[in-house]
């Protein structure tokens, strides 16, 4: 009997959509399931010590944290999405994780509420662009075939697409790799149908209510 996945996820949550992408990328059934994080049902903080999506029903078995629930999926989904050179694949762990950390950054450029914030924030973020940049081979991260480490990093490369013809400064300023990466991955059909259609859209209003500097934008 094939092992039946549902996914608990908020629908802008780039972290839970780290995890259907990789579902897709398998090929694996699963469902899904939308929470409002602002009204957390009572059946959720039951089952995620964090309170945070993405959440992973194996049967009756709870996985939370992205990373941790694609590397049990890459496992008992074979083949692998993992380089199979295993300095290579502890590297890419290592990137997964940096990529978190320019989620945060994100995050926090999106709700600094000061000029002098922002500035910080959006000038760690370009430090890090550039950090990818150089580690980057293309078409995807490590060359022809598609990795978890891509399933990471797309999220937030799709929001900075997004939100481009809103704001003053460019993403992937000095970064003609990251940018030509960005554009291979938002034309994945797994990738593309990771997300509800109004995403994009909600995405936009949710910069515009953010009550940080940025916000000035998308009014």
């Amino acid at each position: 009997m094939a092992t039946k996945y549902k996914l608990i996820s908020f629908k802008l949550c780039p972290f839970v959509q780290r995890s259907v992408i990789t579902l897709n990328m398998k090929q694996v059934p699963y469902e899904i399931e939308y929470i409002d994080l602002k009204n957390k049902p009572e059946w959720f903080l039951k089952i995620s010590p964090s309170g945070k999506v993405p959440v992973l029903l194996v049967g009756n078995e709870v996985l939370f944290e992205s990373a941790i629930i694609n590397e049990y999926l890459d496992e008992v989904n074979p083949p692998s999405l993992h380089p199979k050179d295993p300095l290579r694949k502890a590297r890419n762990r290592a990137w997964i994780e940096f990529s978190s950390g320019l989620f945060t950054l994100f995050f926090q450029q999106a709700h600094a509420k000061t000029e002098n914030e922002f500035n910080e924030r959006t000038s760690a973020i370009l430090s890090g662009m550039q950090k990818l940049e150089e580690q980057i081979v293309l078409p995807f991260f490590n060359g022809t075939e598609f990795n978890l480490i891509d399933a990471a990093i797309a999220p937030m490369l799709g929001r900075f697409q997004y939100i481009k013809k809103y704001i003053p400064f460019d993403y992937f300023e000095g970064t003609p790799k990251m940018k030509q990466y960005a554009e291979r991955l938002e034309q994945l059909p797994e990738i593309r149908s990771s997300l509800l259609p109004e995403v994009p859209a909600e995405f936009i209003d949710y910069m515009k209510h953010t009550g940080g500097y940025m916000a000035q934008w998308f009014q």
